[in-house]
């Protein structure tokens, strides 16, 4: 019989709901059948930690005395510039910002040694920031230049807000060309010599839930050691990528947009991460509970890594010139397993993503369901789905006239 999550939330106030993370799930249905498991399990939880590029932060930082109003001037966090357009003191911090004097790529690789994310990661841990401004002055706000340290603890509101998270699914990066190329997927070393993936398979959230039926606007999450909500589907969201007859997608195809409170998240789980020769970015933890409410549900939860499919992409030209064409698809079993097959040659994988992490973080939302201090949410909207028309679609270049 079906449940709701009502009934689920009754069960956990109660101390009598059965919770179990995406990797026990998969022996307790082999063992019991999926019609029994249904039953008897309410929630499995699931869990993803990895680099996040699209990973920002709003914050108000109050006003100063007298009124400064940055929108329209320049600001800077430990000299990473800050996004001011918003309003008179609200800013906004990404991830991949840089300092206006890092060199880039003008020494390549480039160390990209400090930027958003690690500021981000520093006010996470209240660390004391050095906030710096300059304005051009209005009546109602008269101030020109504003010099002082900030702390989290003294700030309003400071919210994490990441426009796409959580990616269902993701490509295997691999270098056909004769020389070391430095891209987001990290090193990859000529002539096949090295196979990057970033995803916790088998754990991932929207890879247990490849239609979004429980994941939606309006979803609790774990998300950086706190609490967060589902905000929207997360940009580049492609739920009509191609899927294996158990639904999962073969390439990248659904995100999450994602927020929370930054003040009771941790740096243990937000880590400003380099990228070298690419930039900066924030490794993000995120988990997501699964409300087990029929036996169709419970057999998405059971995915394994054997039955996840991942595209091997050439980082050295196919994907840098947008040209369509894979190498091939192999299993997340197999690059787990620490060598995959390509074009004939046996090549060494590695993760970006830790999987290690992964179980903590599907460890500690069970922990939280099972005593209460987490009640699953109803989505207030479904994420869009293959019937929805939504699609990714490059850019329409157009010239300038």
């Amino acid at each position: 019989m079906p449940k709701t999550i009502r009934e689920i939330n009754e069960k956990i106030k109660r101390g009598e709901a059965v919770v179990v993370t995406a990797e026990e799930i998969i022996d307790i249905a082999e063992e019991k059948g999926v019609k029994k498991a249904a039953q008897e399990v309410d929630v499995v939880t699931t869990a993803t930690f990895g680099p996040m590029c699209s990973s920002g932060a709003y914050l108000n930082i109050g006003h100063s005395k007298p009124r400064i109003k940055l929108g329209g001037g320049r600001a800077y966090l430990n000299d990473v510039p800050v996004y001011t357009g918003f309003a008179a003191v609200d800013i906004l911090i990404g991830a991949n910002a840089l300092p206006d004097d890092d060199p880039r790529n003008k020494i390549h690789p480039g160390e990209f040694s400090y930027g958003g994310g690690h500021v981000i990661e520093e006010l996470v841990a209240g660390k004391d920031l050095k906030l710096t401004a300059t304005a051009y002055g209005t009546d109602c706000y008269p101030r020109k230049k504003l010099e002082t340290w900030i702390n989290i603890k003294d700030l309003n509101e400071t919210v994490l807000f990441n426009p796409r998270n959580a990616y269902q699914n993701y490509n295997v990066a691999v270098n056909l060309s004769d020389r070391v190329i430095y891209t987001y997927m990290g090193i990859l070393k000529p002539k096949l010599g090295n196979a990057n993936y970033c995803s916790a398979g088998q754990l991932s959230p929207l890879l247990n839930d490849p239609y979004y039926k429980t994941i939606g606007i309006g979803t609790r999450i774990f998300l950086g050691g706190g609490v967060g909500y589902v905000a929207w589907q997360g940009t580049q969201h492609n739920p009509t990528a191609p899927r294996t007859p158990n639904g999962v997608p073969r390439a990248g195809a659904g995100t999450l947009a994602v927020m929370g409170d930054l003040k009771k998240m941790s740096p243990e789980w937000l880590k400003g991460t380099t990228m070298t020769g690419y930039g900066t970015t924030l490794t993000v933890g995120i988990g997501i509970p699964i409300p087990i409410l029929d036996e169709e549900i419970l057999t998405y939860t059971t995915v394994k890594d054997e039955d996840i499919y991942a595209q091997v992409i050439d980082y050295s030209l196919a994907y840098p010139e947008f040209e369509p064409g894979s190498l091939g698809e192999v299993s997340y079993r197999e690059l787990k397993s620490g060598r995959i097959l390509v074009q004939g040659k046996e090549v060494p994988t590695g993760s970006l993503s830790s999987y290690a992490r992964a179980k903590e973080i599907a460890d500690i939302l069970k922990n939280w369901i099972k005593r209460d201090k987490f009640l699953l949410t109803e989505p207030v909207q479904s994420l869009p789905s293959a019937d929805s028309g939504l699609t990714f679609k490059p850019l329409k270049e157009r010239p300038l006239e």
